[in-house]
Protein backbone atom coordinates (compact mmCIF):
# COMPACT_ATOMS: atom_id res chain seq x y z
CA UNK A 1 0.00 0.00 0.00
CA UNK A 2 1.30 3.45 -0.85
CA UNK A 3 1.34 6.42 1.49
CA UNK A 4 -1.40 7.96 -0.65
CA UNK A 5 -3.63 4.87 -0.33
CA UNK A 6 -2.90 4.83 3.41
CA UNK A 7 -4.02 8.45 3.71
CA UNK A 8 -7.25 7.77 1.84
CA UNK A 9 -8.03 4.73 4.01
CA UNK A 10 -7.14 6.44 7.29
CA UNK A 11 -9.42 9.40 6.56
CA UNK A 12 -12.23 7.11 5.38
CA UNK A 13 -12.00 5.06 8.61
CA UNK A 14 -12.20 8.14 10.79
CA UNK A 15 -15.42 9.32 12.42
CA UNK A 16 -14.73 12.90 13.50
CA UNK A 17 -16.57 14.66 16.28
CA UNK A 18 -19.10 17.29 15.23
CA UNK A 19 -16.63 20.13 15.83
CA UNK A 20 -14.04 18.46 13.60
CA UNK A 21 -16.28 17.66 10.63
CA UNK A 22 -15.36 20.69 8.48
CA UNK A 23 -11.59 20.14 8.71
CA UNK A 24 -12.03 16.40 8.06
CA UNK A 25 -14.18 17.02 4.96
CA UNK A 26 -11.77 19.62 3.59
CA UNK A 27 -8.82 17.28 4.10
CA UNK A 28 -10.61 14.31 2.51
CA UNK A 29 -11.37 16.48 -0.53
CA UNK A 30 -7.74 17.56 -0.72
CA UNK A 31 -6.48 13.96 -0.54
CA UNK A 32 -9.00 12.80 -3.14
CA UNK A 33 -7.51 15.38 -5.53
CA UNK A 34 -4.42 13.16 -5.85
CA UNK A 35 -1.09 12.10 -4.33
CA UNK A 36 0.40 15.58 -4.69
CA UNK A 37 -1.73 16.56 -1.67
CA UNK A 38 0.86 14.76 0.47
CA UNK A 39 3.82 16.73 -0.88
CA UNK A 40 5.08 19.80 0.95
CA UNK A 41 5.89 21.43 -2.39
CA UNK A 42 2.19 21.63 -3.27
CA UNK A 43 0.95 25.20 -3.61
CA UNK A 44 -1.89 26.15 -1.27
CA UNK A 45 -1.28 23.45 1.32
CA UNK A 46 -0.64 19.81 2.03
CA UNK A 47 -1.22 16.96 4.48
CA UNK A 48 0.92 16.65 7.60
CA UNK A 49 0.83 14.05 10.40
CA UNK A 50 0.84 14.57 14.16
CA UNK A 51 0.82 12.63 17.39
CA UNK A 52 -1.22 13.25 20.50
CA UNK A 53 0.99 11.40 22.98
CA UNK A 54 -0.92 10.37 26.09
CA UNK A 55 0.91 9.47 29.30
CA UNK A 56 1.04 5.92 30.62
CA UNK A 57 -0.70 7.21 33.75
CA UNK A 58 -3.56 8.38 31.50
CA UNK A 59 -3.62 11.89 32.88
CA UNK A 60 -1.63 14.14 30.52
CA UNK A 61 -0.64 14.86 26.91
CA UNK A 62 2.87 15.68 25.74
CA UNK A 63 3.07 19.09 24.07
CA UNK A 64 5.97 20.93 22.46
CA UNK A 65 6.77 24.63 22.62
CA UNK A 66 7.52 25.03 18.91
CA UNK A 67 10.88 26.74 18.36
CA UNK A 68 9.88 28.53 15.14
CA UNK A 69 6.38 29.71 16.12
CA UNK A 70 6.57 30.05 19.94
CA UNK A 71 3.30 28.20 20.61
CA UNK A 72 2.45 24.93 22.34
CA UNK A 73 1.40 22.21 19.91
CA UNK A 74 1.31 18.44 19.52
CA UNK A 75 4.31 16.65 18.01
CA UNK A 76 4.26 16.28 14.25
CA UNK A 77 5.22 17.57 10.88
CA UNK A 78 5.73 16.93 7.20
CA UNK A 79 5.54 13.58 5.48
CA UNK A 80 8.79 12.05 4.22
CA UNK A 81 9.34 10.04 1.05
CA UNK A 82 10.18 7.01 3.23
CA UNK A 83 6.86 7.10 5.13
CA UNK A 84 4.57 4.20 4.25
CA UNK A 85 1.50 5.26 6.25
CA UNK A 86 0.16 8.42 7.86
CA UNK A 87 0.24 6.72 11.26
CA UNK A 88 3.85 5.75 10.62
CA UNK A 89 4.71 9.36 9.71
CA UNK A 90 3.10 10.59 12.94
CA UNK A 91 5.02 7.96 14.92
CA UNK A 92 8.30 8.97 13.27
CA UNK A 93 7.63 12.63 14.06
CA UNK A 94 6.69 11.87 17.69
CA UNK A 95 9.81 9.79 18.19
CA UNK A 96 12.07 12.41 16.58
CA UNK A 97 10.56 15.39 18.38
CA UNK A 98 9.71 13.82 21.73
CA UNK A 99 12.47 11.25 22.06
CA UNK A 100 10.12 8.56 23.38
CA UNK A 101 10.54 5.05 21.98
CA UNK A 102 7.92 2.29 21.96
CA UNK A 103 4.85 4.47 21.58
CA UNK A 104 1.67 2.50 20.88
CA UNK A 105 -0.31 3.98 17.97
CA UNK A 106 -4.07 3.98 17.46
CA UNK A 107 -4.14 3.54 13.64
CA UNK A 108 -7.40 5.47 13.10
CA UNK A 109 -6.91 9.26 13.19
CA UNK A 110 -8.50 10.96 16.17
CA UNK A 111 -8.88 14.39 14.57
CA UNK A 112 -7.87 16.63 11.67
CA UNK A 113 -6.92 20.27 12.01
CA UNK A 114 -6.55 22.63 9.06
CA UNK A 115 -4.48 25.67 9.98
CA UNK A 116 -2.46 28.33 8.23
CA UNK A 117 1.31 28.30 8.58
CA UNK A 118 2.76 31.75 7.89
CA UNK A 119 6.16 30.48 6.75
CA UNK A 120 6.35 26.95 5.39
CA UNK A 121 9.38 26.86 3.08
CA UNK A 122 9.03 30.61 2.60
CA UNK A 123 5.32 30.53 1.74
CA UNK A 124 2.02 30.99 3.52
CA UNK A 125 0.30 27.56 3.32
CA UNK A 126 -2.42 25.45 4.89
CA UNK A 127 -1.42 22.35 6.82
CA UNK A 128 -4.07 19.63 6.83
CA UNK A 129 -2.85 17.94 9.99
CA UNK A 130 -4.06 14.37 10.47
CA UNK A 131 -3.65 13.46 14.15
CA UNK A 132 -3.12 10.08 15.74
CA UNK A 133 -3.48 9.10 19.37
CA UNK A 134 -0.39 7.43 20.84
CA UNK A 135 0.20 5.91 24.25
CA UNK A 136 3.52 6.38 26.03
CA UNK A 137 5.11 3.37 27.71
CA UNK A 138 5.69 3.18 31.45
CA UNK A 139 8.61 5.31 32.56
CA UNK A 140 8.66 7.34 29.33
CA UNK A 141 11.04 10.27 29.49
CA UNK A 142 10.82 12.93 26.82
CA UNK A 143 13.89 14.50 25.19
CA UNK A 144 13.81 17.91 23.51
CA UNK A 145 14.75 18.04 19.83
CA UNK A 146 15.99 20.98 17.79
CA UNK A 147 12.38 21.77 16.84
CA UNK A 148 11.28 22.54 20.39
CA UNK A 149 12.09 25.10 23.03
CA UNK A 150 10.46 22.88 25.66
CA UNK A 151 8.37 19.74 26.12
CA UNK A 152 5.82 19.19 28.85
CA UNK A 153 3.04 16.90 30.01
CA UNK A 154 -0.26 18.74 30.49
CA UNK A 155 -3.77 17.77 31.50
CA UNK A 156 -6.62 19.16 29.40
CA UNK A 157 -7.62 21.27 32.41
CA UNK A 158 -4.16 22.84 32.75
CA UNK A 159 -2.90 23.62 29.23
CA UNK A 160 -0.04 26.05 28.64
CA UNK A 161 -0.28 29.27 26.61
CA UNK A 162 -0.03 30.31 23.90
CA UNK A 163 -1.41 27.28 22.06
CA UNK A 164 -1.98 26.35 18.44
CA UNK A 165 -5.34 27.14 16.86
CA UNK A 166 -7.29 24.00 17.69
CA UNK A 167 -5.21 22.30 20.40
CA UNK A 168 -8.07 22.49 22.91
CA UNK A 169 -10.58 20.88 20.51
CA UNK A 170 -8.17 18.20 19.37
CA UNK A 171 -7.24 17.17 22.93
CA UNK A 172 -10.93 17.07 23.97
CA UNK A 173 -11.66 14.80 20.99
CA UNK A 174 -8.68 12.59 21.87
CA UNK A 175 -9.98 12.24 25.45
CA UNK A 176 -13.42 11.33 24.10
CA UNK A 177 -11.80 8.55 22.02
CA UNK A 178 -9.84 7.33 25.05
CA UNK A 179 -12.95 7.19 27.22
CA UNK A 180 -14.99 5.29 24.64
CA UNK A 181 -12.25 2.78 23.78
Amino acid sequence: MSLYESAREALAAMRPADDGQADWRTTRELVESGPEALRRERDGGHVTASALVYSRERDAFLLSLHRKFGIWVQLGGHLDATDETLAGAALREATEEGGIADLVVDPVPVDVDVHEVPNCAGRRLLHHDVMFLMYAPAGAAEHISDESLALGWFSVDDLPSPRGTDVDRVLRNALARIHTA
